[in-house]
């Protein structure tokens, strides 16, 4: 199997990973350190554990225990399963993240030696991949989509708005309560990576459908289950990571854009006309919420192969093919 089809890989619950294992306790201590000690989100204790299960699915392969499953020379072989089965690097590289914390708590907490091997142990090197981004055209496209005719068309407006605007990881769009918008200011406080508060802004559009949410749509659609959640869905709850990603997924194929078009693409092209509109990078990085520089760099080799295309395109002496009927010197 092929990177490309890495969607097509089999992704089993930890539940059933561990059947027979004994260690379903285990996990639940795990889970619930994550949440107390380190502050995580449930949903990224969620993607943790979920990483956790092809490394059981690989000791239950060798027959292996916890205790002897930290050995480099069985950790290499672990990371080469992983892509012969065909999950890309960056995927692996997460996987063995999601690892080294497991085996961090389990030597903290008695359960195995303490001697960690998975430090010796490096990730497959990612394949250099420049994020997808959209045209100013496309994102416009994507945008005038929904019906704002019905309190739906106005959330889901308001929603495309607000992540394109901002610059929003999914999971910040979910989280968002009411009492974070500040419409007078055109700011949302959202929590980021790590728990971390930031303070996102909003243009002038992106204020004016959330003012007209709030007005006019989420009273429609609250219910008793709403309470301080900023975007709702049809029954008046919060609404989820997946259905943000369903709204994104539906507009962007109603467009005709690229099938592969999501939430993140918003983000991506958020930092990329940023950039490609004279923004300084170290703005770039804090309005993205990036701990590190180096992270929002990759968005200036976007931009630039962005100009290399037009120039390539547009200039007559480009280099397109050779120049015809020249006249010499």
């Amino acid at each position: 199997m092929n990177a490309a089809t890495t969607d097509q890989i089999p992704v089993r619950s930890l539940g059933q990973a561990l059947q027979g294992t004994g260690q379903e306790r285990l996990i639940a201590d795990y889970a619930r350190a994550l949440r107390s000690e380190l502050q995580l989100s449930p949903y990224t204790v969620r993607n943790y554990l979920t990483d956790l299960v092809p490394w059981f699915e690989y000791l239950d392969k060798k027959e292996a225990d916890l205790s002897g499953g930290a050995d480099r020379r069985f950790l290499r072989g672990y990371l080469a399963w992983l892509l012969e089965i065909g999950y890309e690097r960056p995927s692996v590289a997460r996987k063995l993240t999601a690892l080294r914390q497991f085996y961090k708590y389990l030597r903290e907490s008695g359960h195995i030696p303490d001697d960690d091997q998975l430090k010796r142990v490096s990730a497959p090197r990612p394949d250099r991949r420049l994020p997808v981004t959209a045209s100013l055209e496309q994102v416009e496209l994507l945008l005038s989509e929904p019906d704002t005719n019905s309190p739906m068309g106005i959330r889901d407006r308001s929603l495309l708005e607000l992540l394109y605007a901002a610059g929003l990881r999914v999971s910040e769009a979910h989280g968002a309560d009411v009492q974070d918008v500040d419409l007078g200011t055109r700011e949302i406080r959202v929590i980021g990576k790590g728990s971390k508060q930031r303070v996102a802004l909003l243009g002038e559009p992106a204020e004016r459908w959330l003012g007209r949410y709030l007005k006019q749509a989420r009273p429609t659609l609250s219910g008793r289950g709403s309470g301080s959640a900023l975007f709702l869905n049809r029954h008046g709850r919060r609404l989820s990571v997946r259905g943000i990603q369903q709204v994104v997924k539906k507009y962007a194929l109603r467009a005709g854009l690229d099938p592969d078009f999501h939430t993140h693409t918003l983000r991506h092209s958020f930092a990329t006309h940023l950039l490609d509109g004279g923004a300084d990078l170290r703005v770039v990085q804090d309005l993205l919420g990036h701990a590190n520089p180096v992270t929002t760099q990759i968005y200036t080799h976007v931009s630039t192969e962005s100009a290399r295309r037009v120039y390539l395109a547009a200039h007559p002496r480009a280099g397109k093919g050779p120049a015809q009927n020249e006249a010499g010197p």
